[in-house]
């Protein structure tokens, strides 16, 4: 193309930022710099996010620098770029200085640093954002209602989270997909999940999300049979499970101590091409703890193709103390210690192990060596 000119530039610049291969639009940002064409106020915010979508910080601070050179920095298209770079990259507290640097912001800008907060956990900063929003009399749309749902999820903060929901039916929003998910999301983290499943039946389209958030609730909560159904109805309705899903019914499993139908959900990852995780030997260790098969237990973690962490160990030593099952109990609690010796969780429980079993002066012992490790319990340890 002979004669290109900044809109053709920012057009292939601005195809290839939203491809599968963002990167080439900061090689062609580059090949625009060694012409006599320079970068306007719509080029940045494109070159912007393909270094968010490629990853590429540094490349994306270099641009920074540019647009500060030329004087682009204070405008509002490229500005929402910055934040949407710097939150992407978990870069928060960069995105906040863009943010402040603004003395005019749109809702875009709202919404890019208080969805940044929800998504890397800053829930109270989220927060504030929004109270300033509201306050600045900002339209809300559904990506900020979906990022405030978020942070009523991780704070528990159910009654604002009703708040939100009051919102979107007097707004007459509807379920969609994302907006639904958060709401399912926020009800089943709040504890609240017959909330949680009204709005799940009220969904007019459903993925893998909405089906895996209200299994897991319903498994970490101990209602087996309903997670074992829900899940059932999911495969009817031709919806591949995840990790997460996997999670939700081996918990169940593990709650109800149903150790043959949690090995069938564990084999039956292979089938979908999925690895499993630590978080899913766990359930299964907590599975065959409870269930008084201790050895077998001990056994499974033997033969992980991973290196255990605290929490699968854990759930060997809970089996053990239910179980009193004292010689396994000292085997793992010295990898426990090895593992985390900071951590006075894992002395409290081996000290009330021995304590079941009325081995008290063993106890002492075990408390003795905190004191003189300085180790504290945590709270609600006993």
């Amino acid at each position: 193309m002979p004669n290109r000119n900044n809109y053709s530039w920012n057009n292939i610049i601005g195809e290839f930022s939203r491809s599968k291969y963002p990167e080439k639009s900061i090689d062609l940002f580059l090949q625009m710099r060694n012409t006599v064409i320079d970068p306007d106020v719509y080029t940045f915010p494109l070159v912007l996010r393909g270094c968010a979508s490629s990853g590429r910080i540094f490349r994306g601070m270099s641009v920074h620098g540019l647009c500060v050179k030329l004087g682009f920095e204070k405008n509002l298209f490229v500005a929402s770029a910055l934040v949407f770079l710097y939150v992407t990259t978990g870069r928060i507290f960069e995105a906040r200085k863009v943010f402040d640097g603004m003395s005019q912001r749109d809702a875009v800008l709202w919404t890019a640093m208080l969805a940044g907060y929800a998504q890397h956990g800053e829930s109270l900063l989220s927060l504030e954002v929004y109270r300033k929003m509201v306050g600045e009399g900002v339209e809300l749309d559904g990506v900020v209602i979906v990022s405030l749902l978020l942070v009523c999820s991780q704070l528990r903060l159910l009654r604002h989270g009703k708040s939100v929901h009051g919102w979107i039916v007097r707004r007459c929003l509807g379920l969609k997909l994302n907006m639904g998910n958060a709401l399912v999301d926020m009800y089943v983290k709040c504890s609240a999940l017959g909330s949680g499943h009204t709005v799940f039946n009220r969904m007019q389209q459903r993925d893998v999300i909405s089906w895996s958030t209200l299994i897991l609730g319903y498994g970490l909560n101990g209602n087996v049979s309903v997670a074992l159904e829900l899940f059932e109805w999911m495969c009817a309705d031709r919806i591949k499970p995840n990790d997460v899903t996997f999670l939700g019914v081996l918990s169940a499993c593990a709650h109800a101590g149903m150790v043959d139908r949690a090995r069938a959900f564990f084999d039956m990852m292979k089938d979908y091409g999925m690895v499993a995780e630590l978080k899913h030997y766990a359930c299964m260790v907590d599975c065959l703890g409870k269930a008084g098969l201790i050895e077998e237990a001990e056994m499974f973690i033997d033969e992980m193709p991973v290196e255990p962490d605290g929490a699968v160990l854990g759930a060997l030593m809970g089996g053990c103390r239910v179980h009193g099952n004292i010689e396994v109990a000292e085997r793992v609690a010295k990898k426990l210690l090895m593992l985390e010796p900071g951590r006075g969780g894992y002395y409290v429980l081996l000290a009330n192990i021995y304590a079941d079993a009325g081995r008290y002066t063993d106890a002492e012992k075990v408390r003795d060596f905190m004191k003189q490790r300085n180790v504290s319990k945590l709270p609600g340890c006993s």
